[in-house]
């Protein structure tokens, strides 16, 4: 469920070049961007920043919104230097501050809360390591564990304030039991399908420190090969050159 891996990705208003980021440009990254809410006049973290895809796709979201700022956090150096050059060669690199180190350091400093942290967290937990550092930091969970995250928005968060993340279907159960641990409550989750028969394979999650009444839907990605769905190109059509 990616694009073709690229040393670039164009997008209809912006750009991101890949080559020094371990993971690239994805579907699940797309996919959170465009579904997640984005609050009028927001203050933004983006948790895990990578290539700086969703703090891009936030940013066009909320282009009318002057006032709307982003802060992105990313530990890998090459990644944050790509980012960096990604989030100023757009349209939007004043309302994008992109922060080095681990977003556990700049939580425990971090002066101000948020109406929206996004992370498309890093997920393999039991599964072989790659020899690369910078590869192993964006695909496994031992420098982002998923208590970590929930840690992170109890503190940062507003009253308010939304927490959207995206996983396995697997992973996004046990996010869910664990944040009742942390006083977050699912209120908005869409399961995300490749084709219509096939499993679920991912799940989007917005949880806030109010109980809602939750809303569930499922998302189908194509119809058959390369035949996008209504609901798939409706979502991402502001994004993708050929939608």
């Amino acid at each position: 469920m990616s694009p073709k891996r690229n040393h670039s990705f164009s997008f209809k208003q912006f750009a991101i070049n890949q080559d020094q980021c371990a993971m690239k440009v994805g579907t699940d990254g797309i996919l959170l961007g465009a579904w997640v809410n984005v609050p009028e006049n927001a203050q933004i973290l983006d948790i895990g920043s990578g290539t700086g895809l969703l703090a891009l796709m936030l940013a066009q979201r909320s282009q009318t919104s002057a006032i709307t700022k982003i802060d992105a956090v990313e530990i890998d150096y090459a990644a944050y230097r790509q980012a960096q050059d990604n989030i100023q060669n757009s349209p939007w690199g004043d309302r994008i501050n992109i922060y080095h180190g681990k977003i556990q350091d700049f939580a425990a400093t971090c002066p101000q809360q948020y109406d929206l942290i996004i992370s498309n967290p890093p997920f393999f937990e039991k599964a072989y390591k790659a020899s690369e550092t910078s590869r192993t930091l964006a695909r496994h969970s031992d420098s982002l564990l998923q208590t970590d995250i929930l840690h992170i928005a109890s503190h940062l968060l507003k009253l308010d304030g939304h927490l959207a993340v995206i996983y396995p279907t697997d992973l996004a159960h046990k996010f869910l039991s664990k944040a009742r641990d942390f006083g977050l409550w699912f209120d908005r989750q869409v399961n995300i399908k490749p084709i219509p028969h096939s499993p679920i394979k991912r799940i989007a999650l917005e949880l806030s420190k109010t109980q809602f009444p939750p809303q569930e839907t499922t998302l189908t990605i194509e119809e058959s090969k390369h035949i996008y769905t209504e609901d798939y190109i409706s979502l991402v059509k502001d994004f993708y050159l050929n939608l």
